[in-house]
């Protein structure tokens, strides 16, 4: 890798970090968590249904199964989500988003938009292609 791979991987991830903690502050005002939002994120986009399981949430959030669970939990206390059990399997959960999830979640998303419009242009300019390692370097 030369230098201006250096620097372009540096600004990726300083944009990252910058986008991450926008998305931190919007989360505080609207009365959610970075984690709470993520979670209602990925059961309303991850899954090819309007739920998701607790072990797909784990794997979408990068996370071990029982900090979702507890996570979930804090949710369904705050009437963001509820658990059902598994149409095809029971011994599966399913994990809904109920009204006031679907609010919050509409509401935040909204406000990530213009930062990802941003972040889209930015990084699908020419140049900022990362070349793979290989097996030499």
């Amino acid at each position: 890798m030369d230098k201006s791979d250096y620097q372009r991987l540096a600004h990726f991830r300083h944009r990252l970090r910058r986008f991450l903690r926008n998305s931190e502050l919007l989360c505080q005002v609207n009365g959610a968590t970075a984690l709470q939002y993520q979670l209602l994120l990925q059961i309303r986009g991850a899954s090819t249904c309007d739920w998701a399981t607790v072990g797909e949430l784990a794997e979408h959030l990068q996370s071990k199964h029982h900090s979702v669970v507890a996570l979930i939990d804090r949710c369904e206390i705050m009437g963001l989500v509820e658990r059902r059990p598994g149409r095809e399997d029971r011994r599966q959960v399913e994990v809904h988003l109920l009204p006031a999830g679907e609010e919050l979640l509409a509401r935040i998303a909204a406000l990530h938009q213009e930062e990802v419009k941003l972040l889209r242009e930015e990084l699908s300019l020419p140049g900022w292609e990362i070349k793979p390692l290989t097996a030499a370097d």
